[in-house]
């Protein structure tokens, strides 16, 4: 991402969908220049400010504000969250594949890592009776991240109760990263746990479904003495939001419903030209389609490692594709659909015409 993300000229590697402008989001929030104006560059809260947090609270239906930490985008809330409640050798169960942060942080303070495992043959569908084999009095967290980056892969609401249940029963803290909790398509979302348990701590972010990633904004929902760790050490490093940002994110989140609808339905059609195009390439590419997110893993069954042919298709033909190895797993690629019908479209084809010559290659080397 760092080599390519600025430096290509179509992204159909990235998990989020299609930024608005500040323009766009003005038209459909509201935001007028008089509010704007009156914004004074004051420092604000280290949890973020108390109309902020209460707007994120009613959105995800907690009664208590005081249990909102406003945080710069979700990966400063993952980064606060294990380092407020880890300590080195304790036991932390991740799912596999991961969204990178979520399992490196843990892994760089010293904690013994399980895998949850995801499996394409499986369809990745999470299967609870091996998280029950895997979770012991030792965990001390179990972090996941339903829908899921980068499979698209979701729980039934059942299997949210088994999961919480099992947790539950051996005390251990349940980070339940929410990034594309909104972001379904043929089910209703699931409800953050911290409704039905005390340890559960839940993540959320404008950057991956609600096109906002330039805000920086995200946030944590956690019990109260949680709260106060993520503060005690947010005060040492990034103190706090603008008050700038904080104005334009509590409009954004008060008209969410507006926002999500937008981009929920590009997403979908976006979805139907991914699916046309797997099927044209039959062989080539295999995949399971997502139940929810704007990213899926696909997997280059002539490919033992994905790695090279990102290289060249970012630097010979302009377009970032994730390679698998980002997640563990060489022959897959993180392959996003949440942007514009034409980057999509384009970079489809771009993907094919190297898919193409590397079919050829391998047709020359076998000859």
């Amino acid at each position: 991402m760092r080599l390519y993300y600025f430096n290509t000229e179509i992204d159909i590697g990235s998990s989020g969908v299609k930024s608005f402008s500040l323009s766009q989001l003005r038209e459909l929030t509201g935001i007028t220049q008089n509010e704007l104006d009156q914004v004074v560059f004051d420092d604000s809260r280290t949890a973020g400010s108390p109309s902020l947090r209460e707007v994120i609270a009613r959105w995800w239906k907690i009664e208590d504000a005081e249990q909102v930490i406003v945080t710069h985008g979700s990966s400063e809330g993952i980064y606060l969250i294990m380092h407020a409640l880890l300590k080195p050798g304790d036991e932390v169960i991740v799912l596999d594949p991961c969204y990178q942060q979520l399992a490196t942080i843990a892994e760089s303070i010293g904690c013994r890592i399980k895998v949850w495992r995801l499996r394409f043959e499986d369809g990745f569908a999470p299967k609870i009776e091996e998280f029950k084999s895997l979770i012991s009095s030792k965990t001390r967290m179990v972090v996941v991240n339903f829908p899921h980056n980068p499979t698209g892969a979701t729980l039934t609401a059942t299997q949210q109760k088994e999961l919480i249940n099992a947790v539950a029963e051996v005390g251990a803290y349940l980070v339940w990263d929410a990034a594309f909790a909104a972001m379904t398509y043929d089910h209703e979302p699931l409800p953050i746990p911290n409704l039905e348990y005390d340890r559960s701590v839940s993540l959320g972010t404008l950057s991956k479904s609600y096109g906002l990633p330039g805000l920086r904004v995200g946030w944590c929902v956690a019990p109260h003495d949680v709260i106060d760790r993520c503060i005690d050490l947010r005060d040492y490093i990034t103190l706090h939001l603008s008050p700038l940002v904080e104005l334009v994110a509590q409009r954004a989140i008060e008209h969410a419903d507006r926002l999500l609808e937008i981009r929920k339905q590009q997403s979908r059609n976006n979805l139907d030209i991914l699916s046309a195009w797997i099927e044209r390439h039959e062989g080539a590419v295999e995949w399971v389609p997502p139940q929810g997110g704007v990213c899926v893993f696909p997997r280059f069954p002539n490919f033992h490692d994905t790695e090279s042919f990102c290289h060249r298709l970012a630097q010979e033909y302009q377009v970032l594709l994730i390679p698998g190895n980002c997640f563990t797993h060489p022959s897959y690629v993180r392959l996003g659909f949440g942007g514009s019908k034409e980057e999509l479209t384009e970079g489809l084809s771009r993907l094919s015409s190297l898919l193409k010559r590397e079919r050829n290659k391998m047709g020359r080397i076998r000859h």
